[in-house]
């Protein structure tokens, strides 16, 4: 390919993945790419395809006059304040099932408030959770973001989901039923409120890592996992958390998609976003929540 279509392989991929989650700083991941593209301007070409690029346009505009989109406040856990991107449906025959979207290791980003309005506009109030609320929310350099995230216990983060669930469980026009889904460090927090509250009614899972197995048997709410077939890093724990879920008679559905890589659901990622299986893992949440949250 032309320097106007610089290719990217999967070694670059995972360099990004190590860059992102593991231990690979800035400086050390653009050596890597250098030396993977052959250039730097190479690697000065071909970064930007690997990141998620905010400003790519919103799959379902904030302006969507079928529904109604708030940033929203109310009570976390031990007297902090959390925020919120609340997007309900207008014109509802009813009361609704509630959907937390969970960011991944970005903070609460223009794309996560897209996912928020596309589950809306599947049925649900979608309630976009700022796991970075403690820290004063998410700022607007995503790199900031990401280090943020090494600040946050686990233990905090499982609390201030359970706080948001009371909240979307409660809100007008509520069901009383609420569900989660989460992507990469979202997918993870997931998994870890489902083991820390009772009283989730539904779990999604996409790429993050799993429960510890001795915390499978205190998971009560059903789960979906998806998982890109080439994300080798994460898919190491699917056969350990899988062996758990059966042995202690868990409600459950593992997907793997075969040549997707991590992140795949997200399409502002040009390099990694994978439309077909974005698309079936998509379908197969949304008729999951139809099931548990009606």
């Amino acid at each position: 390919m032309g320097s106007d279509n610089p290719k990217i392989t999967q070694a670059m991929i995972n360099a990004y993945d190590e860059y992102t989650h593991l231990h690979l700083d800035r400086r050390r991941f653009m050596e890597k790419l250098t030396q993977l593209a052959g250039s730097g301007a190479a690697a000065a070409a071909i970064a930007p395809l690997l990141a998620a690029n905010g400003a790519r346009a919103d799959m379902v505009p904030a302006t969507d006059d079928r529904l109604t989109a708030e940033d929203v406040t109310y009570p976390g856990a031990n007297g902090v304040t959390m925020k919120g991107y609340l997007v309900r449906p207008k014109n509802t025959s009813g009361p609704l099932g509630g959907v937390l979207v969970i960011h991944e290791n970005r903070g609460l980003n223009n794309h996560i408030r897209d996912v928020a309005r596309r589950m809306a506009l599947e049925g649900f109030n979608a309630l976009a959770v700022d796991f970075l609320s403690p820290n004063g929310g998410t700022p607007p350099d995503e790199e900031q973001a990401r280090q943020m995230f090494s600040s946050l216990n686990p233990s905090e983060v499982a609390a201030n989901g359970e706080a948001s669930r009371v909240y979307l469980a409660g809100i007008e026009g509520a069901n009383g039923k609420v569900g989660a889904i989460g992507f990469c460090w979202g997918g993870g927090t997931v998994g870890n409120l489902a083991v820390k509250s009772p009283d989730l009614d539904a779990g999604v899972i996409y790429y993050g890592s799993q429960p510890k197995t001795e915390d499978v048997p205190a998971i009560k709410a059903p789960l979906m996992a998806h998982y890109g077939g080439l994300d080798e890093r994460i898919n190491a724990g699917i056969p350990a958390f899988k062996e758990a879920l059966e042995k202690n008679g868990k409600e459950f559905e593992i997907f793997v998609y075969e040549g997707a890589n991590h992140a795949f659901n997200n399409d502002t990622s040009s390099a990694r976003y994978d439309k077909a299986s974005a698309d079936l893992a998509w379908s197969r949440s949304i008729a999951f929540f139809k099931k548990h949250l009606s």
